[in-house]
């Protein structure tokens, strides 16, 4: 069991009960999925630099992105049809929360004057959405070999049924808010 899971359930789960009166260890909010995704621009279509992208971000979560493509042409965009536009990748169970553990506690710590993450990104349902500016702060990747800075964006999809629970979660699980 991964070291963020045992102390979810040792921990926070008696403390959210606490706090919320849940009925049973069922009801209590959790973790379902995290989903990160990246956007490219047209300097991104070179097949080199995007096999390098690809393996970086391959490097920080431990599991291989899928490139997603367009599906048809749009003249005003300049956008040809099967061109690569993004980057997508889903985690789950213990890549999840490894890679969750190493977010929190390697990767957010490292960002020059980081404050905390900013709350205003709750949705109704749950989740919660920030962005980062680049890749670099993770210590998987090499700082010399970074060809292109590109950011990307993390969604952590819940359980959780308000925005307070997901806040209490993600706050208890060592999310570092402003």
């Amino acid at each position: 069991m991964h070291r963020l899971r045992k102390f979810y359930t040792d921990i926070v789960v008696p403390k959210l009960i606490n706090q919320f009166g849940y009925k049973s260890v069922n009801d209590v909010p959790r973790i379902e999925k995290i989903v990160v995704n990246r956007g490219l621009d047209e300097s991104c279509q070179n097949n080199k630099t995007l096999d390098a992208l690809v393996s970086e971000l391959t490097q920080v979560t431990g599991q291989r992105f899928y490139v997603t493509r367009s599906k048809k042409a749009i003249s005003n965009f300049k956008l040809k049809q099967d061109v690569p536009i993004g980057m997508c990748v889903t985690l789950r169970r213990d890549k999840m929360y490894s890679f969750f553990d190493r977010l929190v506690n390697l990767a957010l710590p490292r960002i020059r004057d980081f404050q905390g993450v900013k709350s205003s990104g709750f949705d109704r349902s749950g989740g919660f959405s920030f962005g980062l500016s680049d890749q670099s702060m993770f210590p998987e990747i090499d700082f010399d070999k970074i060809n292109k800075f590109k950011g990307m964006d993390i969604v952590i999809v819940t359980t959780a049924k308000t925005r307070d629970e997901t806040y209490l979660l993600l706050k208890e699980l060592g999310m570092p808010f402003k």
